[in-house]
């Protein structure tokens, strides 16, 4: 998308210094292949043959994924567009010739990209083009968990807790909500898999589905000890194959007797940790930096669009 020049841009080019978001939304307007993602919507975008023309998939397609990258509502992320500099260019947007879209338009083609699972094909396509880059190296997963809490509350229209969201315990504390189980390439860090339950599915019941065909060495935590005897894993001809490199429970190697033999098993610990570690910088940008830490706020915004008139 390009915009001619206006007395604002000429102004905002003197600044001495770039915003961190504005650095963030140029590196993701070069990055991202708009075209192919504009073609993988078109299928299922409205044609404009009945009713007002469909504005452009390309302008909607970027007011979307500034919401998602930001953790916006519907309302806040069209107010936020309008007075974010930065937004604006990377909508593409001049207000002599056109205005944001209103947060119902946003709301129908986030749905439409949902009823579609047009995420996903987005996703794989992302896959594709860091493969296609060689950025995904491949022959190695490193697999892992994360829960995003939610309200445990009755208090709402219905009376009742979310029946997608179950309680679990962890480290002596209970929550509510979902679980995150995300499969990482071991070389690059990026995220190449991902599946969602409710946060009581134990971690290693979606490993199975996290491990890709041509791996051959798999990381985890301690709680995916014991995953080469899980019946998914013994018969498939591959999988059972791959060198699971799992961290044994904390506590384990601090028991063995000192010497040589406990120093070994520690640095084999510490080198499945360096490697593992990898999968906790996924977790930290999409919960800390783009602030979907829970669900619930999320899931209200949402239904409280749903109802608007």
């Amino acid at each position: 998308m390009t915009q001619q020049a206006t007395p604002s841009d000429i102004e905002y080019a003197n600044r001495k210094r770039v915003p961190k978001r504005e650095s963030f939304l140029n590196k993701m307007n070069e990055i991202i292949p708009w075209s192919e993602w504009v073609e993988l919507i078109r299928p299922f975008y409205p044609k404009g043959e009945q009713g007002r023309p469909p504005l452009g998939i390309e302008l909607m397609l970027r007011m979307y994924l500034l919401q998602i990258w930001f953790n916006l509502s519907d309302e806040m992320t069209e107010d936020t567009i309008y007075d974010s500099y930065s937004m604006r260019c990377f909508m593409g947007l001049n207000f002599l010739e056109q205005q944001v879209p209103d947060a119902t338009t946003l709301l129908k083609f986030r749905h439409l990209l949902e009823e579609h699972h047009l995420g996903e094909k987005i996703f794989d396509a992302i896959n594709g083009l860091l493969e296609a880059n060689g950025c995904m190296m491949r022959g190695g997963t490193i697999v892992d968990a994360t829960i995003l809490s939610a309200a445990s509350s009755t208090k709402n229209e219905s009376g009742k807790r979310d029946p997608e969201m179950h309680s679990t315990q962890k480290g002596g504390q209970w929550y509510f909500g979902m679980k995150a189980h995300i499969g990482v390439d071991a070389g690059s860090g990026y995220i190449h898999t991902v599946e969602v339950t409710a946060a009581n599915e134990h971690d290693i019941t979606k490993a199975s589905a996290l491990i890709r065909e041509d791996d051959e060495v798999a990381y985890g935590d301690s709680g995916y000890q014991g995953i080469e005897k899980r019946e998914e894993i013994k018969t498939d001809a591959h999988k059972a194959k791959i060198d699971y490199k799992i961290n044994e429970r904390r506590g384990k190697v601090s028991k063995l007797p000192k010497g040589l033999a406990r120093e070994v098993e520690r640095e084999r610990e510490k080198r499945k940790s360096s490697v593992r570690s990898k999968v906790e910088h996924p977790f930290h940008i999409v919960k800390v930096l783009f602030g979907y830490s829970n669900v619930s706020s999320t899931k209200k915004r949402a239904k409280q669009m749903e109802s608007a008139p």
